[in-house]
């Protein structure tokens, strides 16, 4: 079995000298190869086919069948290393904690530690019957991060 490992090698040493990085590689057990990268500008088509050339000449069909995807992590896929967040850094977010509560902010800045994110909420005062409208800064650390993406609003 192709080992992910060894893909993920392939398209480090590929990716070296640009600003293109991995972000995740799965390997199902019947072959299917996905690997998923990100840039710190754009990743592009023709990007994405050189890396799948370049892994393809590294690997054997002779030796094992598989399928290869290269695939760009786009808007709406998942965050998961520091470097696609520091990427998005004044942007909007959506994030779900693990205990379940979904914060929708600005994505103020990100550390080893975790995500700061700003949002307006509206929050009980006491002595006033109505809920005010609080600005809340947010420091989260990445433990309690269950899913973290990029948010576009389409209003």
């Amino acid at each position: 079995m192709i080992d992910v490992k060894h893909v993920m090698e392939i398209a480090e040493r590929f990716l070296a000298d640009t600003d293109m990085f991995v972000v995740e590689c799965k390997i199902s057990p019947m072959g299917d190869i996905e690997l998923l990268i990100d840039s710190d500008t754009a990743v592009k088509l023709e990007d994405c086919a050189a890396l799948n050339r370049a892994i393809e000449a590294e690997l054997d069909r002779e030796v094992e069948d598989y399928s290869l995807m290269v695939a760009s992590a786009g808007i709406g896929t998942e965050l998961k290393l520091l470097r696609q967040y520091n990427k998005i850094i004044g942007s909007s977010v959506e994030v779900l904690l693990k205990d379940g509560i979904k914060i929708l902010g600005t994505l103020d800045e990100a550390t080893e530690a975790g995500i700061t994110i700003s949002y307006d909420e509206k929050v009980a005062v006491e002595g006033k019957k109505r809920k005010e409208l609080q600005h809340i800064i947010r420091e989260i650390a990445f433990s309690d991060i269950k899913s973290a993406k990029e948010y576009l609003d389409y209003k």
